[in-house]
């Protein structure tokens, strides 16, 4: 597979297969994004690799927290407060995509909040990470991160995994550095799902569309 072809295939998986990554398949796909460029070669990246018994307690504690109404409070903004075009438009055939693959209805409030929730388990993934950085970086900070995250995305293509960003990991950020034993100088990013897809399950079919070229750029000569 060569670069243009993983950056063209890879795609957001929402349901994966109940089988294991090895330690050695996590350390090698870091390892490789860690090659990621940085302003001034800061590296803000610190990545969280969890599974097993403190991905449980973790995801647990954050779904439960989001189903009894408590509101989140990130330690950033990431969504913009009012949404306008064109972003609104496809921001709203996105999510269309997504519930009209697992057959759920506009008016289904309850399968609705049920597949939000399962964003806070990464989608059953076998593990999940988590990326921080230290709160007094500032916004070139973000733009490395980005870098970083598309970087690691690639790479586990590379090892026939696939993942999903998630901002949503980031939005109870309290009880992530509480239940991990980070401290708060600690900004929670996002987070990602990482594991083999189930290329069987129908909510992994879709793909959300590009704008072309003509739209985004322009040439000065």
């Amino acid at each position: 597979m060569n670069i243009t072809e993983a950056i063209t295939r890879r795609h957001s998986t929402r349901a994966f297969l109940n089988k294991e990554i090895s330690r050695e398949q996590i350390k090698r796909i870091l390892t490789t994004a860690s090659r990621a460029p940085s302003g001034a070669n800061s590296q803000p990246w610190q990545v969280a690799v969890i599974s097993g018994g403190t991905k449980l307690k973790l995801q647990n504690e954050i779904q439960q927290t989001f189903l009894s109404g408590v509101t989140s409070i990130p330690d950033y903004q990431y969504y913009p407060t009012t949404w306008q075009p064109p972003y609104l438009t496809r921001r709203r055939e996105c999510g269309l995509q997504l519930y009209k693959s697992l057959n759920i209805e506009k008016g289904d409030s309850h399968r609705r909040q049920s597949q939000w929730a399962a964003n806070y388990r990464s989608f059953d993934a076998p593990v999940m990470l988590l990326f921080f950085m230290d709160k007094s970086l500032q916004t070139g900070s973000y733009l490395d991160f980005g870098l970083f995250l598309q970087s690691l995305m690639l790479s586990a293509m590379d090892e026939g995994l696939a993942t999903c960003p998630q901002a949503a990991l980031a939005e109870y950020p309290d009880i992530v550095r509480k239940t991990l034993d980070y401290p708060d100088d600690k900004l929670v990013v996002c987070g990602m799902a990482l594991g083999y897809e189930d290329t069987n399950a129908a909510v992994n079919s879709y793909r959300t569309p590009r704008e072309t070229l003509e739209h985004f750029c322009q040439f000065f000569d």
